[in-house]
């Protein structure tokens, strides 16, 4: 079976806007989305450690799914994040995503765990043969503990024909090039470290998943299509006008960061759900300065 190419190109993990009271912001993620895909963005990803999913309740979470597929209205793929240590627990999640007309699941290596390679991979096999959608795999060490090696990567991709793709996000550039070397050509690869999302691209990676493409979708959509097209004498010149303000959201941890700026430019309240927190004020005024600077310099309307 040939792998579809639906996880190409600009894609945004998105925040879970909420109110003052701790309840989502339903009115503000429909305006957001809508915001997104108008833009120009070419998939979205709900309920990813950007979105805060480990502190939504399972109700919220499904009103979320399905508030965030009515906005979208079939104009671009939608992906919903759903991890776990427990394989058993995430395929159960999984089969329970099937009542929604989404488009793939991302999951993340196994966290606390840390499991062995062979664990990894029968991990996301069991996960594979459970799920009723494409399966993109996340590789994120950073918060995991657990790095998904290129050679398990690879191997994941050549015997289930359900994972589709991969979110690397190990900031580990010679680990990305072998995946990209080493897989078939129906199998793709996604960035997920906004900081390297162009160099990324020029060794072969088709697209990321980014964060800061929630604040600045237009600029950060242009980037990766003209990135994707070859001409990377245009996307550096964006890459470079986001990447002082990309490097500040992360100053203070995802989504901390992200929220403030979002807040700033009237996206949802600078409000998270404990143990995060928001940005300190120091880190605020470096965001908005610098918010300040690329809106004035592209005449960006947020």
């Amino acid at each position: 079976m040939m792998r579809n190419k639906l996880f190409t190109g600009a894609g945004s993990a998105i925040v879970t806007p909420f109110n003052y009271d701790m309840t989502v912001d339903y009115q503000s993620l429909e305006r957001y989305v809508n915001h997104l895909i108008d833009n120009g963005m070419d998939f979205i990803v709900v309920l990813g450690s950007t979105g805060e999913a480990s502190t939504v309740s399972k109700s919220e979470q499904c009103r979320i799914i399905e508030t965030t597929v009515g906005v979208a209205a079939g104009r671009v793929p939608i992906v919903v994040g759903c991890s776990g240590n427990s394989t058993n627990d995430v395929a159960e999640n999984v089969k329970s995503l099937s009542k929604f007309h989404i488009d793939g699941v991302l999951s993340a290596a196994p966290y606390y765990n840390k499991p062995s390679q062979e664990g990894i991979f029968r991990h996301f096999k069991s996960i594979s043969e459970a799920s009723p959608f494409p399966l993109i795999i996340y590789n994120v060490p950073g918060r995991t503990a657990s790095n998904i090696q290129a050679d398990t990567c690879l191997r994941l991709a050549d015997e289930c024909s359900n994972i589709y793709a991969v979110k690397e996000a190990s900031g580990n550039v010679d680990q990305v090039m072998k995946i990209v070397n080493g897989k078939s050509d129906d199998f793709t690869v996604i960035s997920g470290e906004d900081i390297i999302n162009v160099p990324l691209i020029s060794v072969g990676v088709e697209g990321s998943i980014s964060v800061i493409a929630n604040a600045f979708p237009d600029i950060f959509c242009k980037m990766i299509h003209l990135a994707l097209n070859g001409n990377f004498a245009d996307a550096k010149i964006l890459h470079y006008s986001l990447l002082n303000i990309t490097n500040l959201i992360f100053a203070e941890g995802n989504p901390s960061g992200i929220k403030g700026l979002l807040s700033y430019l009237g996206v949802c309240k600078n409000v998270l759900k404990l143990p995060l927190l928001p940005i300190s004020d120091h880190l605020m005024n470096k965001i908005v300065d610098e918010a300040n600077l690329i809106l004035k310099k592209t005449n960006y309307q947020p």
